[in-house]
């Protein structure tokens, strides 16, 4: 056992400073956290808390495009969804929870916003390692839109790299339960920043192409579209090309993908809340077909913008 030299046990010990004091920035936004709207810089969460040590948590992200929520209910309905399968409960119902999202949002003044409802398995306040014993927490928040994509991405299409990292299995976790999870993505994001891609693909279990760090992928070929149908979440936006297509008379349909139909596809594009419908035109160095975005993506994209003000698609938010 070490000893404490002569220097260490002279040392008076540091004193215990009244509150936290934060050197770090935060993006202007508002938080909603124990009934209490904040300031993002003044929403804490504690480090006993095992959303940050075990990562037990589940959580949602909508966005708002010209003051207007995108498909809120879907989100909400996936939100709920995770909470009951991974047997959370919070004070709040679904009105109540939309009610809070629109208060952040009209509260930060973001007419273009990334918002996040959340829940934590908490804290246990004897620190029991039994989750029962924990007290779940429900946090949202409001920030500025945020994208995987910048401009110059989404005008010449994203640089992919595929890593060989495989997604967490669905025997393991439900990718229907939206997580915090993300080792092996971000394993995956620098495997392509290593070999100079800008975002990367990981792999399902038995190989194929799975996910990105949060997104779905879809490959077009001969007109039809398809999508890794296994181990993945079931995106919001993957789930609005699907009705996009649905209404444009376009074929498509989740199915296993490998690495080689993707590099060989016609049109590649990405899916997220966080940028919507992203092409892509280049795969581990190698160009997708001409390496231009397609028509299809563009056709796509354009349809997907234009139903964010559509009164079915979207609910405006009232701001002060």
């Amino acid at each position: 056992m070490d000893r404490p030299t002569a220097t260490q046990a002279s040392k008076p010990l540091p004193v215990v400073s009244d509150r936290h004091v934060d050197p770090h920035s935060y993006p202007d936004g508002i938080a909603f956290l124990d009934g209490q709207y904040l300031p993002m810089s003044q929403a804490k969460v504690s480090v006993l808390d095992w959303g940050f040590l075990h990562s037990d948590a589940t959580y949602d992200t909508v966005h708002v495009w010209n003051g207007r929520f995108f498909r809120l209910d879907l989100h909400l309905d996936r939100f709920f969804g995770g909470l009951e399968k991974l047997r959370m409960t919070i004070p709040f119902d679904r009105n109540g929870v939309a009610e809070i999202l629109h208060n952040c949002v009209a509260l930060s003044g973001h007419r273009a916003a990334y918002v996040e409802m959340l829940c934590t398995r908490g804290a246990s306040p004897t620190f029991s390692r039994d989750p029962r014993q924990a007290i779940n927490r429900f946090m949202a928040f409001a920030v500025p839109f945020g994208s995987v994509a910048n401009a110059e991405q989404l005008q010449r299409g994203l640089r992919v790299a595929i890593s060989d990292k495989v997604r967490i299995p669905p025997a393991s976790i439900d990718p229907a339960i939206k997580n915090y999870h993300w080792l092996d993505l971000v394993r995956g994001l620098y495997d392509a920043y290593d070999r100079g891609a800008e975002t990367a693909l990981i792999l399902d279990f038995n190989g194929n192409v799975a996910e990105g760090p949060g997104f779905n992928v879809f490959c077009v070929k001969d007109g039809r579209l398809s999508t890794p149908a296994i181990g993945v979440l079931p995106g919001i936006t993957r789930r609005t090309v699907f009705d996009l297509c649905g209404e444009e008379g376009l074929v498509a349909a989740p199915a296993d993908v490998s690495v080689g139909a993707l590099k060989t596809a016609d049109e590649v594009f990405i899916t997220s809340t966080a940028g919507g419908i992203m092409p892509v035109t280049q795969i581990d160095g190698a160009a997708i077909a001409d390496g231009k975005v397609g028509p299809i993506t563009s056709r796509l994209t354009a349809l997907y913008w234009q139903k964010h003000d559509d009164p079915a698609w979207s609910s405006q938010v009232n701001y002060p």
